[in-house]
């Protein structure tokens, strides 16, 4: 059985469940879900580090196979789980995906992610609000990205749901839930109509409400 390590309210934890759960994989059946991080610790046991020596979640253990980075394991798990073929295979449209991962680690995600831990895990007197709104207005403009492809095709790499998808999906709930939280601080929320299309599309055809947020995970 496989392994995972990592706690359901760290965002990239989010994506490797909700990979697993659209090819079919079940905790408890198919693989073993490990609370680790933050309030669960374990990430900086000899154990783990011994597995990942970032100390970071998601880590995935299949057999002699451990990975870590939630878009390789997603990756990974397409590669050798998908048996239900519930994502396309060709050339074109693995590739077209690939390239939003890459998008989202490299330079979609570092702005925002300022404005989250700026927002849910720093306390009030040590927030740099000037750096918290500079990340959330910077990622209205490469969610505006996002909404031009959007606007020809159903999903990011085409018109059929692929990987890329669960990355950016969980990445803009997030965007959505901080403005919801602290309008005040993150200043304005882009109007993107074909984003708002494409997550109530993904609401309504996947396991995204099942996976993403409810809430903002404040721990501090």
């Amino acid at each position: 059985m496989m392994r995972l390590w990592g706690r359901k309210s760290s965002i990239n934890v989010q994506k490797v469940l909700w990979c697993l759960a659209e090819l079919g994989l079940k905790e408890g059946q198919d693989f073993e879900r490990i609370d680790a991080g933050l309030q669960f610790g374990i990430n900086r046991s000899p154990e783990f580090l011994k597995l990942n020596p970032n100390g970071l979640v998601p880590t995935l253990q299949d057999g002699d196979v451990v990975l870590w980075e939630s878009n390789t394991i997603m990756r990974y798990l397409v590669r050798m789980h998908d048996k239900v073929k519930r994502f396309p295979t060709d050339v074109k449209s693995q590739y077209s995906s690939e390239k939003w991962l890459d998008w989202q680690l490299a330079s979609m995600w570092p702005p925002l992610r300022t404005t989250f831990l700026g927002l849910t895990r720093v306390p009030e007197s040590e927030r740099n609000y000037e750096a918290i709104q500079k990340g959330y207005q910077e990622a209205n403009q490469l969610f505006g990205l996002l909404d031009a492809v959007l606007a020809t095709q159903d999903f990011s790499a085409g018109n059929h749901f692929q990987i890329g998808d669960i990355a950016l999906a969980l990445c803009v709930h997030r965007w959505v839930l901080l403005h919801q939280a602290f309008p005040e601080k993150t200043g304005p929320k882009a109007d993107l109509k074909n984003v708002t299309r494409w997550l109530k599309q993904l609401e309504t055809q996947t396991y995204f409400l099942e996976f993403a947020d409810k809430e903002l995970n404040i721990v501090v």
